[in-house]
């Protein structure tokens, strides 16, 4: 009677439990079915690390992800900034088009940097002038992964920016500070869990990247298309220990950067 007494006062969180359960099932099951039967075979998964292609490919994709991640971090905290602080005519307007990216077909984002960095376009003509070109290259690769993935860096730190009370940054002022002192004293500490979680939300992003990479840059490849290549040219069986590998190292990663981003958070 007791366990009907409180099934009954409590419908809502079982019903929610067992929903969220569903999803969380639907999301691991085929990442850890493909993981632990690849991993029963450690001899095909050691020889594919052991492969350099394979290795540099991963090495290649995270190295390209963290560049992505470095530059979008100089070039966007300056614009979340502004948004969090500023209100002017059109603000919902660049909010949205800022995000377009995440809903963007992303070989179409490929396509849409082609025409801007492409060698017979403005830009990709004026960088090519100083050695610097972005079709099949390493360039390529790094505003590929910019593209679609700053906005997860940029909405996280405006948000991070908000908490913070702007009042904070008026009494730095009156004591004193300069604007540039006021912010990386006062308002970039205290939005810093925000501005590092969008940082690893980026880089992350940056990983998986490989629609716009396929268009923009084919080779040298990523480990994504790597993966695609070898199920379109050899199948499934030659392409798993390859995509085992990046999620491995993929997760690992992030778990232990996400760990150090939400270390002391008691929430």
């Amino acid at each position: 009677m007791s366990f009907l007494r409180y099934i009954g006062k409590n419908r809502l969180t079982i019903t929610f439990v067992l929903l969220g359960l569903l999803i969380f099932l639907f999301i691991i099951i085929p990442l850890a079915k493909m993981v632990f039967s690849s991993v029963s075979d450690t001899e095909t998964l050691w020889e594919t690390l052991l492969d350099p292609e394979v290795s540099g490919a991963i090495g290649l994709t995270l190295f390209a992800a963290l560049i992505s991640t470095i530059v979008g971090f100089f070039l966007g905290i300056p614009l979340a900034y502004i948004l969090a602080r500023n209100n002017f005519p059109g603000k919902r307007l660049v909010e949205g088009l800022i995000d377009v990216p995440i809903v963007v077909p992303h070989t179409a984002a490929g396509i849409a940097l082609l025409f801007v960095f492409g060698r017979n376009f403005f830009l990709g003509e004026a960088f090519e002038k100083v050695g610097i070109t972005f079709v099949d290259s390493f360039a390529g690769i790094v505003i590929a992964m910019i593209f679609v993935s700053i906005p997860f860096l940029i909405d996280s730190a405006k948000e991070g920016f908000k908490k913070v009370d702007v009042r904070l940054e008026k009494v730095a002022r009156t004591l004193g500070a300069s604007p540039w002192q006021a912010f990386f004293r006062i308002t970039f500490p205290l939005a810093w869990r925000s501005i590092l979680t969008g940082n690893i939300m980026m880089w992350a992003r940056g990983i998986s990247e490989f629609g716009a990479v396929i268009i923009l840059a084919y080779h040298p490849m990523i480990a994504p298309v790597l993966v695609y290549e070898r199920f379109e040219t050899y199948g499934l069986d030659y392409a798993r220990p390859v995509a085992v590998l990046l999620i491995l190292v993929s997760v690992i990663v992030f778990i232990v950067l996400r760990t150090l981003a939400y270390r002391g958070d008691k929430s």
